[in-house]
């Protein structure tokens, strides 16, 4: 039974990747076994639905590779699995609106202000702090 599953899984996985491939017109570059599923595939199409023709498909492929997996006799059948619905889910790049420099900073909390103190000044700060700590010290 654990290796009915794994060909079932693997088959499940199989195909969905071929498909996918063959949509992107990248179907030349599967191996032999994979276009000659996918063209048994297509021939099933023309008899029958998509979801009857894409779990028949995958049942081919599950016994070929119960064998190969060391399946010994006829594949036992397995729980039917819901039927595979394809979705669209890619979403499309967005890039989001540049905010605008004024509501920017104010919807931040900051204002379109300077900063308060410049760099050198606080620099010359922390040079007349280090200098006081090592003339108190000595």
């Amino acid at each position: 039974m654990l290796i009915a599953r794994r060909a079932d899984t693997r088959a499940r996985a199989d195909f969905a990747t071929w498909k996918m491939m063959a949509k992107l017109n990248g179907a030349s570059a599967l191996p032999q076994e994979a276009q000659t599923f996918l063209k048994s595939y297509k021939g099933l199409l023309k008899q029958m639905p998509e979801t009857e023709a894409t779990e028949a498909t995958i049942k081919l492929m599950y016994q070929a590779y119960y064998g190969e997996m060391g399946g010994a006799g006829t594949p036992p059948e397995l729980p039917a699995q819901s039927p595979v619905q394809e979705k669209d889910n890619v979403t499309a790049f967005k890039r989001p609106p540049a905010p605008k420099k004024a509501a920017g900073r104010k919807a931040m909390g900051g204002t379109d202000a300077k900063p308060r103190l410049p760099v050198a000044l606080i620099f010359a700060s922390l040079v007349v702090v280090y200098v006081g700590i090592q003339f108190y010290l000595r």
